[in-house]
C-alpha cells in the first residue's frame, strides 16, 4: 500500500471554503481508492479539521510515511503558513513520522488551462430580454482579462502572478487585448486600478479571473470591488468568472505532485542516514598565490570558496582587496609567468625626465599635455574634441592619476 497522501489547506473563517476542500479531498479518495492510497487533509490555523487532527489519525491507523501537498497556487509561506514548522512539531509528537513534502500547484500548465476554462464560460454570451434593440459586438480585440492573486508582502510571491499573467495571455489568450494583473490586498494594483488601465488601454469588456483555487471570502471581495468600479463606469461591460474549485483537472495536478514526491522529487523529513540526499562536492580552498588547474574550478567551487583565499591574503599583505572577475569566461592559465624582475629606477621621475625626448619643431606638444597619440594626429593637426584633460598611462608605466 501507498503511502497516505496528506493535502495541506491555509486557514479560512469562510465555511464555503472549507466545504469545497472537504468535497475536493473527498474527490481524492475515489481517485486514489485504486492504488490504493488514502488520503486525508487539514488546514494548519483558522478551520477545521486541524492539520494535527489529520496527521494523528493517519498514524493511530498505522500510517508513519506520508506525502504531504500544500494546496496553494503561489507557495506563498507568510499566507499558507509555516508548513516546515508544523509538521516539525508533529513530528516531535510522533517520533516515528517522516513525510516528503510536494511542490506548490502552480503555474502548471493544467491550472492555465482550467483558468481558459472559466475564461470561456464567462465570454459567453449571457441570456438577454427580447429587446427592439440588438446587443453590441463586442470583438475579441476590445476584450481585456484582469487575472486576480491573493497578493503578499513577498514580492517574490508577487512577481510570480505577474509571470502566469503573462504565461495565460501567450498561451490561452493571445487574440485579446490585454491580460493585466491585479491583487485583492497587501499590494498594489487593487482590482479597480486593473480595471481602470484595461478601460485605458480601449477596452470595451474586461473579465475578472481570480487566480484562487477555492470559493469564499476572497472571491466575494473581488466581485464586490469590480462591481463597485462598474457602477461608476456605465459604459463598460465588466465582468467576473469563477474561481477554479473542485474539479478533475485540479485533482490530476495534485496527483501529479503526489507521485512526483513519492518518487522522490520531493522535500523530505528522513534523516540522512536513512534516505538517499544530495551531497554537495567539498572543495578545498586554493592555496594563496596559486590558481586551479580546471578552468571552471573556481567557478563551481562557489563563490565563497573562491573568494575567501584571496581576501585572507589580501589582508596577511595588508594590500587593497581584490575583485575576482565572476563572469570571465577566459580560462586560467596554470602555469606560473616567468617575469623579468622591473628596474626600480625606472619609476624615478628624473630617469623618466632625462629620457623622454624632445619634441620635434613641427608640431611641438607641451610636455604637460602628453595627448600625443590620442589628442592630436600628425603634427600640426588641431586638438580633437575628444582628447582627455589630464595625462594618460603609458603601456609597461603606472599611471599617476
Amino acid at each position: 500500500m501507498k503511502p497516505p497522501l496528506l493535502l495541506i489547506g491555509h486557514g479560512t473563517h469562510d465555511e464555503t471554503g472549507v466545504a469545497e476542500f472537504g468535497r475536493f479531498v473527498h474527490r481524492l479518495r475515489c481517485r486514489l481508492d485504486g492504488l490504493p492510497a488514502e488520503v486525508s487533509g487539514g488546514f494548519i490555523t483558522n478551520a477545521r479539521p486541524p492539520l494535527g487532527d489529520s496527521i494523528s489519525s493517519l498514524v493511530a491507523r498505522g500510517h508513519h510515511h506520508l506525502i504531504a501537498v500544500p494546496l496553494s497556487l503561489t507557495g506563498d509561506r507568510r499566507a499558507l503558513g509555516d508548513i516546515p514548522g508544523t509538521m516539525a512539531l508533529e513530528q516531535e509528537r510522533h517520533p516515528t513520522l517522516e513525510y516528503d513534502l510536494g511542490r506548490p500547484l502552480g503555474p502548471d500548465p493544467r491550472v492555465l488551462k482550467l483558468l481558459a476554462e472559466r475564461l470561456a464560460d464567462a465570454r459567453a454570451e449571457m441570456p438577454r430580454f427580447v429587446t427592439d434593440e440588438p446587443p453590441a459586438e463586442i470583438a475579441p480585440g476590445e476584450t481585456a482579462v484582469v487575472l486576480v492573486g491573493h497578493g503578499s508582502t513577498d514580492p517574490a510571491v508577487n512577481a510570480e502572478v505577474h509571470r502566469v499573467s503573462r504565461l495565460f495571455w501567450e498561451t490561452h489568450a493571445a487574440d485579446l487585448l490585454t491580460v493585466e494583473t491585479a491583487y485583492v490586498s497587501h499590494t498594489r494594483p487593487g482590482v479597480p486600478g486593473g480595471l481602470e488601465r484595461c478601460r485605458r488601454l480601449g477596452a470595451k469588456r474586461v473579465i475578472v479571473l481570480p487566480y484562487v483555487l477555492f470559493a469564499g471570502g476572497v472571491l466575494e471581495r473581488i466581485w464586490a470591488q469590480a462591481l463597485a468600479y462598474g457602477a461608476n463606469h456605465e459604459g463598460l461591460d465588466i465582468r467576473c468568472a469563477e474561481v477554479i474549485g473542485d474539479c478533475e483537472g485540479l485533482a490530476d495536478v495534485v496527483i501529479d505532485r503526489y507521485e512526483e514526491a513519492l518518487a522522490g522529487g520531493g522535500q523530505s523529513s528522513a534523516p540522512a542516514a536513512r534516505r538517499p540526499s544530495m551531497v554537495l562536492p567539498v572543495t578545498r580552498p586554493f592555496p594563496a598565490g596559486r590558481t586551479p588547474v580546471d578552468p571552471g574550478a573556481e567557478r563551481d567551487a562557489g563563490l565563497v570558496t573562491a573568494i575567501a583565499p584571496r581576501l585572507s591574503g589580501a589582508r596577511e599583505t595588508g594590500g587593497a582587496p581584490l575583485t575576482p572577475s565572476l563572469v570571465d569566461p577566459a580560462p586560467l592559465d596554470p602555469a606560473p609567468l616567468d617575469l623579468e624582475p622591473l628596474d626600480v629606477d625606472a619609476f624615478d621621475p628624473e630617469t623618466f625626465d632625462a629620457e623622454t625626448p624632445e619634441p620635434e619643431a613641427d608640431g611641438e606638444i607641451e610636455a604637460d599635455s602628453m595627448i600625443g597619440a590620442v589628442g592630436r594626429g600628425e603634427a600640426g593637426e588641431e586638438l580633437r574634441g575628444d582628447a582627455p584633460d589630464g595625462p594618460l598611462a603609458q603601456p609597461g608605466i603606472a599611471s599617476a592619476v
